[in-house]
């Protein structure tokens, strides 16, 4: 007797390995893993459930899908995907907008062959050079017909300092006259241009140089020498 108890354990335990497995359904629906997957797949893309042909099982006692399950990570998504929604429901994705614009004619050889050819472009080039002037550089010319001093070469033609008496003055009272028809003008520059004007430096017929340094009315022709000297 105990031999064939030892050969039929074995051939029990292969049948029972080839037996079908049943899938974990304790309310017996019958719904496969395939059907739960495309209820998921449904509601990612926004599909209503019952177009899909699968529903959410298999359910626990209470109703609910089994916890870790495909058909509850479906059912998951499916609340998610609502309460993200402003409508309560799935919004198509709008399609990807592509650029319409192209590239411009100066881009594109096939309008540029169109529009211009090699011989086009070589007429305009010789037209443009037919209309290209060379101007030489010319010389500046000279100031004529103007009698107002100058007193830039003015200074430059000087060279004794300021105080130092070169031209005979004459006359009472030189310096109060000289600062009261100084106050006249609105700078030395002014006052020097119109004393030069009115026959200076030899001659001072407003009082404007009383010292007899040729310069008036505090006239400085220092900053002129020191510009041209650099």
């Amino acid at each position: 007797m105990r031999p064939h108890l030892s050969m039929a354990l074995p051939v029990a335990l292969l049948l029972s390995a080839c037996a079908q497995q049943v899938p974990n359904n304790p309310n017996g629906s019958g719904v496969t893993s395939a059907q739960a997957i495309e209820a998921r797949d449904a509601a990612l893309q926004g599909l209503p459930l019952e177009a899909s042909g699968a529903g959410l099982a298999p359910l626990d006692a209470t109703g609910a899908p089994i916890a870790d399950s495909a058909e509850q990570t479906a059912a998951d998504t499916t609340r998610i995907l609502q309460q993200t929604s402003t409508t309560g429901t799935l919004q198509p994705v709008p399609p990807t907008v592509t650029n319409t614009i192209g590239i411009s004619n100066e881009n594109n050889f096939d309008a540029v062959s169109e529009q211009r050819s090699i011989e086009s472009d070589a007429e305009r080039i010789a037209q443009n050079r037919a209309q290209y002037q060379v101007i030489q550089p010319e010389a500046l010319p000279e100031r004529t017909g103007d009698d107002q001093p100058n007193i830039v070469a003015f200074a430059l033609a000087t060279s004794h300092p300021v105080g130092t008496r070169v031209y005979a003055r004459a006359g009472l009272n030189g310096a109060a006259r000289a600062a009261r028809n100084c106050a006249q003008y609105p700078s030395p520059d002014r006052a020097q241009l119109d004393f030069l004007a009115r026959g200076g430096p030899k001659r001072d017929r407003k009082g404007l140089d009383p010292d007899g340094d040729g310069y008036a009315c505090s006239w400085d022709p220092t900053p002129f020498r020191s510009a041209a000297q650099g």
